[in-house]
């Protein structure tokens, strides 16, 4: 079968999924259903963290209380995954998040109209929000965990850029208004999210099979300690304007990685994002105190931006281990978010201690920027020691998963496609294509998964074939000792005759 012949079968089958809504930046068309990522995130800072509105409610919960039942719930989202997940083909799930969040909405914003009942609403709107946030923030990981890290960056920065222009936006509506547009944030993130996962081919949705693997640490670690630092120096940002996801660094942050994803391609260098991050963060610690300006703008600019980019950067790393591995998004992000949320928790906690006891003098300034540093130079060196995006993070393969042996065997194979691109001198992106050819992907799905343009694809398998001296699938195959399927070549084996 000729390569044009089959583009031509794999466009007709494909073109209800290319049709679908896309958000155009330039060249690059990202499908809108995919920011609703960014809708949840404007709906927490409107409700709990960093909010605009003075909600009378908030005075009988607290942010603590929000924290610790995400907490709670992401931990029994983990403990349960094997049983529950994976969440994308149950309804049951999605009512009961749009049910709950829509239901902590109504709670608070009924006691800005009724501030008597506010002692009665605060805690169950606190503990539904929570619950329901939770499993929003584990569906959408679900739905990143399917994707490539091209495009997470892609999609991920543009998410956080849309979450802070709605809010931007919502800031202008009165109180009635605000009510209304509100309530409907949590129903539009979730037919985004129904959206996301039905534009995706059945091979690539959450799979049902259980891949045990041990927690990747290094990860897990790096994100506590940043958040951890991150809390340290928490005080303060919320007193100005913007909240965390609409902070001007926040927002400077989306906009660089979604420009340098966009214009790159698979050439981008992820590790742009923690070289922006660690001067930042090191210019909030040393000198903006010199000048006295500890909790100003400049500051709460730089500590949001680099806070952002290490979000980033775990959000890449975990959804990658997600896709590369097969490895459940419910029990990882279960683990990570939970981590995440303890770790800040305890720096505001370290932190509103050293100011109270006065630690080292200086309202404890001094005892929180050296503990910052500390925390920052612990993440940076996990991240140095892990370079590659691609790598494990000190996780390992356990027996006894339903499908452990099929992971271990995917692994090798691209370890396998790493040494023949090393070995024959492949592109990075080259390299990408020969795995997913590997996997006896077809021209079109590569195209899909890559984000690449029409045709780019073929190229880039010629390029390979010239490289590699060969002409054929199944001469990739011997080339990479990849096992002919039973009952013959299969469906991917011919894709490239004729080349």
């Amino acid at each position: 079968m000729s390569v044009e012949r089959e583009d031509h079968q794999e466009e007709s089958q494909e073109a209800p999924v290319r049709r679908r809504s896309r958000l155009f930046c330039g060249a690059i068309a990202v499908p809108v259903a995919f920011l609703g990522l960014g809708v949840y995130r404007a709906w927490i800072e409107i409700m709990f963290v960093g909010s605009f509105v003075d909600f009378p409610a908030v005075a009988f919960s607290g942010r603590d209380l929000f924290d610790l039942t995400m907490v709670v719930t992401a931990v029994a989202c983990t403990l349960l995954a094997r049983r529950i997940g994976p969440f994308f083909d149950k309804p049951a799930v999605y009512a009961l998040c749009a049910a709950t969040l829509t239901a902590s909405t109504v709670l608070m914003f009924a006691s800005c109209w009724l501030p008597g009942i506010a002692p009665a609403v605060g805690v169950p709107a606190t503990l539904l929000g929570g619950f329901g946030i939770a499993l929003l923030i584990l569906f959408w990981s679900e739905l990143y965990g399917c994707l490539n890290p091209l495009r997470v960056a892609l999609y991920y920065s543009a998410s956080i850029v849309v979450g802070a222009l709605v809010l931007y936006v919502y800031r202008g509506f009165m109180l009635p208004w605000l009510f209304v547009m509100t309530s409907l944030l949590p129903a539009a993130s979730l037919v985004l999210l129904r959206r996301g996962f039905g534009s995706l081919p059945t091979a690539e949705l959450p799979s049902t099979s259980w891949t045990r693997f041990s927690v990747p640490w290094k990860a897990v670690l790096f994100m506590a300690a940043y958040a951890f630092a991150y809390g340290l120096m928490e005080g303060g940002l919320y007193a100005g304007a913007f909240g965390p996801h609409s902070a001007p660094g926040t927002l400077a942050v989306g906009v660089l990685v979604f420009l340098g994803a966009a214009v790159r391609g698979g050439r981008f260098d992820f590790g742009i994002i923690y070289r922006v991050a660690l001067p930042l963060m090191m210019v909030a610690l040393f000198l903006l105190p010199t000048l006295g300006h500890v909790q100003g703008m400049a500051a709460s600019f730089c500590v949001s931006a680099g806070y952002t980019a290490q979000s980033v950067l775990i959000m890449l790393i975990m959804a990658n281990i997600c896709y590369r591995y097969g490895v459940s998004a419910l029990w990882l992000f279960g683990i990570e978010r939970s981590v995440r949320q303890v770790s800040m928790w305890l720096g505001r906690l370290v932190a509103d201690g050293a100011q109270s006891f006065d630690v080292l003098g200086g309202n404890g300034e001094l005892f929180i920027s050296l503990l910052t540093v500390v925390a920052i130079v612990t993440a940076t060196t996990i991240l140095f020691s892990e370079r590659d995006l691609s790598s494990r993070w000190g996780a390992n393969f356990l027996a006894g998963g339903t499908d452990s042996a099929a992971m271990i065997r995917k692994q090798e194979l691209a370890d396998r496609c790493a040494e023949v691109a090393r070995a024959y001198k492949l592109s990075t992106r080259e390299e990408e294509v020969l795995l997913l050819l590997a996997q006896r992907k077809t021209v079109g799905i590569i195209e899909r998964e890559l984000f690449i343009a029409n045709g780019t694809a073929k190229a880039h398998v010629r390029h390979i074939y010239q490289k590699l001296d060969i002409h054929t699938r199944q001469e990739l195959f011997d080339l990479l000792g990849v096992e002919a399927r039973e009952g013959g070549k299969g469906a991917g084996a011919t894709a490239d005759e004729g080349l």
